[in-house]
């Protein structure tokens, strides 16, 4: 898969209900996966959105969550960059880069759903969001 930079939204317990709305005005395939999938079942936010996509005919990309728990929604400054995709090497890259003269918010290590994934804010106050996940066999 080749790498992706899209907007990533994330919002204060309306995900689910904002990207249907989104995948009714653009179409195409909408994704979603609960924080109960992963392992926090027995929680408020189990049926909450832990990770959400729509991919467009248009070839657009939306991605977008419900704010984790321990974490502030701020309506106006709920979105970042997202790079993801498969390829090691050309991902830590761009995290190595963006983090000059930055802040790390997440670390870029192995998180629970398996992929790789970080949260910066880089030098002129832009977040952006890494994920790696596993190469497709």
């Amino acid at each position: 898969m080749a790498s992706r930079l899209n907007p990533y939204v994330t919002f204060g317990g309306d995900a689910r209900q904002a990207m249907e709305f989104y995948k009714e005005v653009l179409g195409g395939t909408l994704t979603l996966s609960t924080f109960g999938e992963i392992g926090r079942q027995g929680t408020p936010q189990d049926d909450k959105i832990m990770h959400g996509m729509l991919e467009t005919p248009s070839g657009f990309t939306l991605m977008g969550a419900d704010t984790p728990p321990g974490m502030e929604h701020t309506p106006g400054d709920n979105f970042s960059v997202s790079l993801s995709g498969d390829d090691d090497a050309e991902l830590r890259g761009y995290w190595e880069k963006l983090t000059v003269g930055g802040s790390v918010s997440v670390p870029l290590e192995k998180q629970m759903w398996g992929d790789v994934f970080g949260m910066c804010t880089d030098r002129f106050g832009i977040p952006w969001m890494v994920n790696i996940s596993e190469p497709q066999s």
